[in-house]
C-alpha cells in the first residue's frame, strides 16, 4: 500500500528506504561472450542504486551551476533518463522532457521555448545536440546520457556523477516547479504544462490501487509522455515495482517473454493490435494463448489516452486479463480518474483520483484537484482560458453516473455543429464505425454542411477475408449505422484512404 506523497523526492527516498535491495529497474544490455559475440542480457539496479545515482546527479547538477535551471531529456526510456529525471528534479532545478521522435527542428524550438540551459541527451539525439548548440542562446551545458558522444564539448553524465558528492543539501517543496511538459498538439500548437511537485508527487500516490510490491511493469509507451512518466516511472517507483524496459516496440512480444510482466501501461492502439492476434487464435484453448502470447504471470492492462471500445475489456476477460481504462490529461500530472479492480464499471473512465473532483458545466467536464498545473508556460491567454477559480476546464464532453463513475461522450473542439443547430461528437461515430473488423482508421467531420468519414480499412483482414470491393463494404458499415442513427447523427460520405493517418507519438489522429 503506498501512501501520499507530496514532493519526488519523498517519494523517491521513502521507496529506498523500503524497498533498497529490490530490483527497481531492469532493461537489456549488449554483452560479448567469450568468443566475442555480443548477446543480450539482463541488467537490473535496485532502488538503492536508483537514489545512490540520482542524488549524485543532483549534485552534479549542483556543481555545473544549473540548480534552479531548466534541463531538458531527450532520448528512449533507459535507466540514465529515469535517475536523469529524478537528478534535475531533486535538485531544485526544472526537468523538460522532449519527444525524441519530433524533427531536430521541432525540438530546438521547444528548447529555445522552454528557456533550457543544460540539455541531456542520449547519442541517437546527437543531431539534435549539435543543432541546439548552434541555434539556442541561452543554452550553456550538453550532456551526453551514454558513452563516447560525437558532439564537440558535450559532458558525460556518469563522468559527471562519479566526481560529484553524494548528494546537496537541497531538498525541493510541494509547490516548487517540477516539470515542464509539452502537450503533444493534435489541434494546434503545442504548450508547455508546469507541474508542480504536489501535482506530479500525489498524482502517483493518491489511489491505492491494492498492488505489492515486487510487481513487474513493462514500459512501453513513450517516456516523455506524462501517462508513461507518471504511471509507470513515478507510481511503480512509490510501489516498489520492478520496472522493465521495453527497448522496441517492434520487440514488445519477445520482451514480454524476456520479462514476463503482470502488468503494462497501453493507448488503445496498443490494445486494438493484441486484440487482433487474440480474435485470430480464437480457435486455441485461452489458458494456452495467453501463456503464449503474455506468460501465464501476466494480469493487467492500464488503458488510456482515448477512447477504448468495451468489447476490448471483455474479449481480453475471457484471457483472464483485466482492462482497467482511465482518463488524463497533462494539465492533471496526468490522472484524473481511473477503474480499479475493487470498483470498475465496463464502457467508463472510472471515478475520480481521490485528490480530484470533477463536475459538469455545460456538458464539459471541470476538474479541481491537487493534480491541477500551475499553468502553460508563459501563455496566460491561454492559462487564463483553461482555468478558472481553481478549476480545469479539460475541453472533453462527459457526464457523471448515480454511482460517481465518469464518462467521456467527445472533444469539445471537435463538434460538429450541423445546419439545423444541433451538437454531433465525432467520436461518438467514429467508435460505433470503429467497431467493425473492417475499420482500422476512422475520423468523422463537417464537409460542406454533411458529415463526412473517412476510413482507413484494415487491409491485412480485407485480404484474409478476399473483400475486393473496399468501398462498398465500408458503405455497408455506415449505412448499418445510418439505420438506428438520428437524421442530424447520419454519415453521407465516405472518403476512402489508402495510407494511415498522420499520427502524434502516443498513436493519436492529429485531426487538423
Amino acid at each position: 500500500m503506498n501512501e501520499l506523497r507530496s514532493t519526488l523526492y519523498d517519494l523517491l527516498v521513502k521507496a529506498e528506504e523500503a524497498y533498497g535491495t529490490q530490483d527497481a529497474v531492469r532493461y537489456k544490455v549488449k554483452d560479448a561472450d567469450q568468443g566475442g559475440k555480443k548477446k543480450t542480457k539482463v541488467e537490473a539496479k535496485t532502488y538503492t542504486q536508483l537514489r545512490r545515482d540520482s542524488e549524485h546527479i543532483s549534485a552534479a547538477l549542483t556543481e555545473l551551476g544549473e540548480q534552479g535551471k531548466h534541463i531538458a531529456l531527450i532520448g528512449a526510456t533507459s535507466y540514465s533518463w529515469i535517475t536523469s529525471y529524478y537528478g534535475i528534479v531533486n535538485s531544485g532545478s526544472v526537468a523538460v522532457p522532449l519527444d525524441a521522435n519530433l524533427p531536430a527542428e521541432d525540438l530546438c524550438e521547444l528548447i529555445d521555448r522552454a528557456d533550457v540551459t543544460t540539455l541531456v541527451y542520449d547519442e541517437t539525439k546527437a543531431n539534435v545536440a549539435r543543432m541546439a548548440a548552434e541555434k539556442c542562446p541561452g543554452l550553456t551545458h550538453l550532456i551526453a546520457m551514454e558513452g563516447e558522444t560525437s558532439v564537440p564539448n558535450a559532458l558525460h553524465l556518469w563522468e559527471l556523477a562519479a566526481e560529484a558528492p553524494e548528494r546537496t543539501d537541497f531538498e525541493p517543496k510541494p509547490e516548487d516547479l517540477a516539470t515542464i511538459m509539452f502537450t503533444s498538439g493534435t489541434t494546434g500548437k503545442s504548450k508547455g504544462v508546469m507541474l508542480t511537485h504536489r501535482n506530479l508527487a500525489e498524482n502517483a500516490t493518491a489511489q491505492d490501487m491494492g498492488y505489492e510490491p515486487g510487481m513487474v511493469i513493462m514500459t512501453v509507451l513513450p517516456i516523455h509522455h506524462a501517462y508513461c512518466l507518471s504511471m509507470d516511472i513515478l507510481k511503480g517507483t512509490s510501489i516498489g515495482a520492478i520496472i522493465c524496459i521495453n527497448d522496441s516496440l517492434l520487440r514488445v512480444a519477445k520482451n514480454i517473454k524476456l520479462f514476463e510482466p503482470n502488468m503494462i501501461l497501453m493507448v488503445p492502439l496498443m490494445v486494438e493490435t493484441l486484440a487482433k492476434k487474440l480474435e485470430e487464435a480464437s480457435f486455441i484453448p485461452a489458458p494456452l494463448v495467453k501463456a503464449k502470447v503474455f506468460g501465464k504471470q501476466f494480469h493487467t492492462v492500464c488503458s488510456g489516452g482515448a477512447y477504448l471500445n468495451p468489447d476490448y475489456i471483455a474479449l481480453f476477460k475471457k484471457y483472464g486479463i483485466t482492462i482497467l481504462q482511465g482518463y488524463g490529461m497533462t494539465e492533471c500530472a496526468p490522472v484524473i480518474s481511473t477503474n480499479s479492480n475493487s470498483e470498475k464499471k465496463d464502457g467508463s473512465i472510472g471515478k475520480c483520483m481521490p485528490n480530484c473532483e470533477a463536475k459538469i458545466v455545460d456538458e464539459e467536464i471541470w476538474v479541481k484537484g491537487t493534480s491541477v498545473m500551475q499553468g502553460y508556460y508563459k501563455m496566460p491567454e491561454e492559462t487564463a482560458e483553461t482555468l478558472e477559480d481553481g478549476w480545469l476546464k479539460t475541453g472533453d464532453l462527459g457526464y457523471i453516473d448515480e454511482d460517481g463513475f465518469l464518462f467521456l461522450t467527445g472533444r469539445k473542439k471537435n463538434l460538429i455543429i450541423t445546419r439545423n443547430g444541433e451538437n454531433v461528437s465525432p467520436e461518438e461515430i467514429e467508435n460505433k464505425l470503429g467497431a467493425n473488423r473492417l475499420v482500422q482508421e476512422v475520423l468523422v467531420r463537417d464537409c460542406e454542411g454533411l458529415i463526412e468519414a473517412e476510413i482507413f480499412p484494415d487491409l491485412e483482414y480485407a485480404s484474409k477475408k478476399r473483400i475486393k470491393d473496399l468501398e462498398g463494404e465500408l458503405q455497408k458499415i455506415i449505412d448499418e449505422y445510418n439505420k438506428t442513427a438520428p437524421l442530424y447523427k447520419r454519415v453521407f460520405k465516405l472518403k476512402v484512404r489508402d495510407v494511415e493517418f498522420e499520427k502524434n507519438t502516443t498513436k493519436k489522429i492529429k485531426r487538423f
